[in-house]
């Protein structure tokens, strides 16, 4: 069966104006879905990305530059992922309109089957 990845994408979010509660609030939502999705033996993996933007490379001309980025200026960044197990997309797609990622404003998940090309 094929593996999805499930990429969680969202406007820069403030959690500096949460409490800690809030904030708690959020993670155990995510942790009930990921373990609802473990239980059927769908997770095959995921984490939540830092909140410092890490680096871009780019080539261009035959070389590489490296940039920091993406900065909070940014129109969206991409938060987190998740890798499941589905049969489909339908499937991919049904999981991840469960997830509580989509009850952030202006937040999205990009679906994207994963191409097996190193199963030995």
């Amino acid at each position: 069966m094929p593996n999805y990845l499930l990429l969680l994408h969202q406007p820069p979010m403030k959690f500096g104006e949460l409490s800690p509660e809030e904030i708690q609030k959020i993670i155990a939502k995510y942790e009930a879905w990921r373990g609802e999705i473990a239980k059927r033996n769908k997770l095959r993996g995921g984490e939540k990305l830092t909140d410092e933007g890490g680096r871009e490379l780019r080539a261009s001309g035959g070389k590489v530059s490296v940039t920091d980025g993406p900065f909070s200026e940014s129109q969206e960044v991409l938060g987190g992922f998740f890798m499941i197990e589905a049969a489909n997309y339908d499937e991919a797609v049904e999981i991840a309109r469960t997830c509580p990622h989509l009850s952030f404003a202006d937040s999205r998940i990009e679906v994207r089957q994963v191409d097996n090309i190193h199963r030995s």
